[in-house]
């Protein structure tokens, strides 16, 4: 188990390169973190104005909020770069590291489940992922380890959504009448729960041996 979430683009030469040039400026990594919250923002309303919306504006807002989604993964994985690697870190880092992304969560479940007119699917997926991080952070400080295991960690509920618009946008060609953007958020959903058990699960055998 590792205190920081185990990354494999963390290694890569465009990380470093640009986590290299970030270093170089005035931005800070809670600003980083900051332009996190932005992106998701902007994915839950493009997933709220473009879920159901038919037609090539819809296409279009569904891949803007693909992109958008991992654009924020990108702001998560560059401002613990920016901290940690660059020596950027600040006394109020913690914070801003963790609270946007609950929030971001919480703007790209909710805007996707408004827009498919599932609102409440789109806050029980939210509440499941915020669960996940609530399990994760109690482990930190009850045992001082993280526990990032999935199986619908933040990347993964990320890489589902992103999936799903991909899908969406080709399942025309196809004829397809499932509605995948609503699979999806049922899959986040139970498996963001099911990651919540398990994380208890291994939390409550850490603290047994503790």
């Amino acid at each position: 188990m590792t205190d920081r979430r185990p990354i494999a683009s963390r290694n890569t030469g465009w990380a470093k390169r640009l986590t290299a040039k970030l270093a170089e400026t005035d931005i800070t990594p809670n600003q980083i973190s900051i332009a996190s919250m932005v992106a998701a923002a902007l994915a839950g309303l493009a997933f709220y104005f473009g879920a159901s919306m038919p037609g090539f504006g819809g296409v279009i807002l569904l891949m803007a909020a693909a992109v958008f989604c991992q654009l924020r993964l990108i702001c998560n994985l560059l401002d613990g770069m920016v901290a940690v690697e660059a020596g950027k870190s600040a006394p109020d880092g913690a914070f801003w590291n963790e609270a946007p992304d609950r929030v971001s969560d919480v703007l790209i479940l909710v805007g996707l489940g408004m827009g498919l007119g599932q609102p409440a699917l789109g806050w029980a997926a939210a509440a499941a992922a915020l669960t996940t991080a609530y399990i994760r952070e109690l482990g930190r400080a009850t045992t001082g380890e993280n526990d990032f295991c999935g199986p619908m960690a933040k990347p993964h509920r990320m890489a589902v959504i992103t999936l799903a618009v991909l899908v969406a946008i080709l399942q025309p060609l196809w004829g397809g009448e499932v509605g995948v953007l609503q699979i999806a958020l049922w899959v986040v959903a139970i498996g963001a729960l099911a990651t919540s058990i398990r994380r208890s699960a291994r939390l409550i055998t850490r603290l047994k041996k503790v």
